[in-house]
């Protein structure tokens, strides 16, 4: 039996392709009347959920929680413009209350109406901003560890830059982007090195905009825009977080006047990739009390 080489590039596109098709998933393509284009995985049939990933992430942080819903929901799974491979504008507002506007324009694009949004860390910040303008528009919220919160106390990650100036959620170098996962998760996946080094490569060559955007996104805060906002909401955090304290699921959770709280013991920031089955439990057992 003979053994066939992979290039890294090659071998990481064959195991996202069998993550995706294993969640029911394709890469699909679309540009909007603006200009903007963006790449994401749709799949599944149901009510829509429109799933929006974290800060420095891409829409394959879904692939494995997605794998529980799509037998029952219609999965949409975005690259933020700025990430992933959406369009990247060097000059463009990437506050969430634009990347919603954007958002917007995509979800009616796919030809969507009224639709369930979840999101991680700043796709949770978008998907809180995204309901507090059209709250006739969004069935319920999916809040995974999200941020816009800045009145909880200072984080591990949130020190860190005060102290040194370091951004442990950004890679200047291929070793600075392995570190993040020992960050941002308890327990992180094993990642084969070549493919390790090929998701580091997009990251560092994405570096200057990612620090742009994290200082767009650190000047928001979504309390005000929230408070009183009756969509219900799933808010779940994982109690080790590092990068945005534990604290902050019950201050959203008294902003927010039908919201139910979940604390998931020793994970981390990225429950759906720590915790997949379960948080798609959690997350479907959620909307079916919203159903009645």
């Amino acid at each position: 039996m003979g053994f066939v080489y992979l290039a890294p590039e090659t071998a990481t596109r064959v195991a996202v392709d069998l993550r995706r098709a294993e969640a029911g998933l394709e890469r699909k393509t679309i540009t909007l009347p603006s200009g903007e284009t963006y790449v994401y995985l749709e799949g599944g049939t149901g009510e829509p959920v429109l799933l929006l990933h974290g800060f420095g992430a891409n829409k394959d942080n879904f692939t494995l929680v997605a794998k529980y819903l799509t037998p029952r929901y219609h999965v949409v799974a975005p690259d933020h413009i700025g990430f992933g491979e959406s369009d990247r504008p060097a000059g463009a507002d990437y506050t969430p209350a634009a990347q919603a506007v954007r958002l917007r324009g995509f979800v009616r694009a796919l030809g969507l109406s009224k639709i369930h949004i979840g999101g991680s860390s700043m796709g949770g910040h978008i998907a809180m901003t995204y309901a507090a303008l059209w709250p006739d528009e969004v069935k319920s919220m999916w809040l995974l560890d999200p941020g816009g919160v800045w009145s909880a106390p200072e984080s591990e990650m949130r020190q860190i830059i005060r102290e040194t100036g370091r951004n442990p959620l950004i890679a200047k170098t291929p070793e600075e982007f392995v570190k993040i996962f020992d960050f941002v998760m308890t327990d992180p996946p094993f990642i084969p090195t070549p493919i390790l080094h090929v998701m580091a490569k997009e990251r560092v060559e994405n570096v200057g905009l990612e620090e742009k955007i994290f200082i767009q996104l650190t000047g928001d805060s979504v309390e005000r825009r929230i408070q009183g906002l009756a969509v219900p909401a799933l808010i779940v955090w994982g109690d080790q977080d590092r990068a945005i304290r534990v604290e902050s699921a019950g201050i959203l959770h008294g902003l927010l006047p039908v919201s139910e709280v979940i604390i998931m013991k020793g994970l981390g920031h990225l429950p759906m990739l720590e915790a997949p089955k379960q948080a798609a439990h959690d997350y479907m057992a959620f909307l079916d009390r919203l159903k009645g």
